[in-house]
């Protein structure tokens, strides 16, 4: 009789864990790509170019003279804690005409966070961002891609629309290069996807974003010969229904 009382008594806190944790599922590639809008899929004869993590002292800066060497415009999820060390950084990125979008104030999965957690926290990035960019922010990304219903908490009271990635260069790796970075890209790289790199090295291996700004003019190459321009998100993708 213990044992079914404790199974009975088990069972809501597996059925509300269960909840929480069901949305993470699109983080996985093949699940993503049932719901084209949470993956980024937009106009198809382009990409969205995006970058995480940033602000950062280096690596945007690097990143910036590379995109502005190609002429391109991209999206940046920003982080409200690295927003709050480096302000100026920021406002540059908003300066130089890119996109500001918010990946979240710490960059800590929200699996591990109870929903009123990720619901403060995606408010504080926003709260944060906006004031110092002077942008109210249309797009979210949450950290490792990972989806909780928290995060779709924080995403309706927020306003904010939710996009992951169909590609990524996995440019956060120890050892990584500009062109493995292009070549993990190309992989799942096609006509109106949106493309996942990395400005800053804050989660990632030290010096990271040197890869990443290297691989800018490899990927350059890369999308001419496929003939596909490149964009920020608010232009690739339509308006939110």
């Amino acid at each position: 009789m213990r044992g079914r009382a404790a199974v009975a008594a088990a069972a809501p806190v597996a059925a509300a864990l269960a909840l929480h944790a069901a949305p993470a599922l699109t983080a996985r590639d093949p699940l993503r790509r049932l719901w084209p809008r949470l993956a980024g899929r937009g106009a198809p004869d382009g990409v969205a170019l995006t970058f995480d993590d940033g602000p950062d002292p280096e690596g945007t800066p690097a990143v910036l003279a590379a995109l502005a060497e190609l002429g391109w415009t991209a999206t940046f999820f920003l982080l409200g804690s690295q927003t709050r060390r480096f302000p100026d950084v920021a406002r540059a990125l908003a300066a130089a005409g890119h996109e500001i979008a918010v990946h979240g104030d710490v960059h800590r999965s929200h699996l591990f966070r109870t929903p009123g957690d990720v619901v403060a926290d995606v408010q504080r990035a926003v709260d944060t961002i906006g004031e110092v960019t002077g942008v109210r922010p249309r797009f979210f990304r949450p950290p490792y891609g990972v989806v909780t219903s928290g995060t779709l908490d924080a995403v309706r009271r927020t306003g904010l629309q939710q996009v992951l990635w169909t590609a990524w260069g996995k440019d956060w790796q120890r050892g990584a290069t500009p062109e493995r970075v292009v070549r993990k890209l190309g992989r799942t790289l096609g006509p109106g996807g949106t493309l996942l790199l990395h400005d800053s090295d804050c989660t990632s291996a030290a010096g990271s974003w040197r890869a990443t700004a290297a691989s800018l003019p490899l990927l350059a190459e890369e999308l001419d010969r496929r003939g596909l321009a490149v964009r920020p998100l608010g232009e690739h993708l339509p308006a939110a229904a």
